[in-house]
């Protein structure tokens, strides 16, 4: 997983509540069975006119000054519905690496930080401020500091927000599930050789039942 310390990026304003993650990924793409192949069905049955698969003009994803968006910009509760980690994966492969939005939904939240992206949660005032200025500045662009914990804008106004110190640690060190689980391999093997001598009989179980 790539880690994320600090990025800057073009803000695409998704000015919408409750954005779910059927929207995000409908349920037609979860038949694939890898992590990869899903930025073509992002926002799909927002992004496209019926089944005609052509771009819906008004859709800010296909609007010209968003298209190298990187950071998104929402409202309250994004990421709600199907717990389908298939969301946060279209979201990155398609480009992009932090959401700011007033809340998430915990189960979207959570995954994001297992693809490497940042969600950011700022007070609704200040995001209100922050689509004013995106919808006045035509590539407008914003810093995000995982390390400060600082959201900071072109004119250098600063945001600070919260994190889990071990969720920033993880992101910080681009670690997954599996490579956390990859820093224990000496102490992992050194249990398992220790197994084998203090419970012999238990290891013959295992060759023997095949589990």
């Amino acid at each position: 997983m790539e880690a994320f310390t600090q990025h800057q990026g073009i803000v695409m304003p998704l000015d919408r509540e409750n954005v779910d993650t059927d929207a995000i990924i409908p349920a037609s793409y979860l038949k694939m069975v890898t992590r990869t192949g899903y930025a073509e069905g992002l926002f799909t049955n927002w992004r496209y006119l019926g089944k005609t698969r052509e771009p819906d003009p008004t859709f800010v994803l296909n609007m010209p000054r968003y298209r190298e968006a990187s950071v998104i910009l929402s409202r309250t509760n994004f990421g709600c519905g199907s717990s389908r980690e298939h969301a946060p994966w279209a979201l990155y492969e398609y480009g992009f690496r932090a959401i700011i939005a007033v809340g998430f939904a915990d189960i979207f939240y959570n995954n994001c930080f297992n693809v490497g992206i940042l969600p950011v949660c700022l007070p609704e005032n200040v995001i209100q401020s922050l689509f004013d200025a995106v919808e006045a500045t035509p590539g407008y662009t914003l810093t995000i500091d995982l390390a400060s914990q600082r959201v900071v804008t072109p004119d250098e106004q600063v945001y600070s927000f919260d994190i889990n110190p071990f969720r920033k640690d993880v992101l910080m060190q681009g670690l997954d599930a599996v490579a956390r689980t990859l820093r224990f391999q000496e102490d992992i093997a050194a249990f398992e050789a220790s197994r084998k001598e203090s419970t012999p009989w238990y290891e013959t179980t295992i060759a023997s039942t095949g589990r």
